[in-house]
């Protein structure tokens, strides 16, 4: 998951209304536009991650009375519906979920000279002694996550804080570790990671 959600980081939308990319997935350059695409995960094997992550939650937090997913504004919005849906048909039971605006958080928007637009975060629920994890779409510097670590704060203090993703990318440049990973994928720092609604249904993640 991307980091993050500001608009000041050119977030991209599908048709179909989905975010696709964020800061954390971004590419730059001038010739960006111009790389052709692959798609490194299609809807299949994104279920499989899904599945796999949902898993991987329910052994490690064996009360799914104490989680929550809590999902960070855009991107990993959709993923953790898709992680929610598994984790309810696995434990038989809904978990709680909310999602998290980090916009006013990062470290790095007002060096970006713009002004930034929040968006909605839905919270019904403290955090106070509940196993919390962070999911976003794509991970990339890790300035998003330590954002939404700062956020989630302000809920109450969890027992702990983990993180989810679909996508690791790698490019650290601060120390956050991804707990539950559907794919590792290498890249450069010019290259763009998407996770979108794909055209046939479902949703893929491409590389551009």
């Amino acid at each position: 998951m991307s980091d993050s959600r500001e608009p000041a980081e050119g977030r991209e939308r599908t048709a179909a209304g989905l975010t696709a990319g964020g800061p954390e997935s971004q590419r730059s350059g001038p010739a960006a536009d111009a790389r052709p695409e692959r798609v490194v995960l299609d809807a299949v094997a994104i279920d499989r991650a899904v599945m796999r992550i949902a898993h991987e939650i329910l052994e490690r937090n064996t009360n799914p009375q104490e989680i929550a997913l809590v999902a960070i504004v855009r991107g990993g919005v959709a993923v953790a519906g898709l992680i929610g849906d598994r984790v309810a048909e696995i434990a038989g039971t809904s978990v709680r979920s909310g999602e998290l605006d980090v916009t006013l958080y990062r470290d790095d928007v007002i060096g970006r000279g713009k002004r930034p637009i929040p968006h909605r975060t839905k919270m019904p629920f403290s955090v106070r002694g509940l196993r919390v994890v962070l999911i976003d779409d794509v991970v990339f510097t890790g300035r998003t996550i330590r954002s939404a670590m700062d956020a989630v704060i302000d809920f109450g203090r969890p027992e702990a804080i983990q993180v989810a993703a679909l996508v690791d990318r790698g490019h650290r440049e601060l120390p956050i570790q991804v707990d539950y990973v559907g794919k590792n994928i290498p890249t450069s720092r010019g290259e763009q990671v998407l996770f979108r609604t794909a055209t046939g249904g479902g949703y893929e993640v491409v590389l551009q």
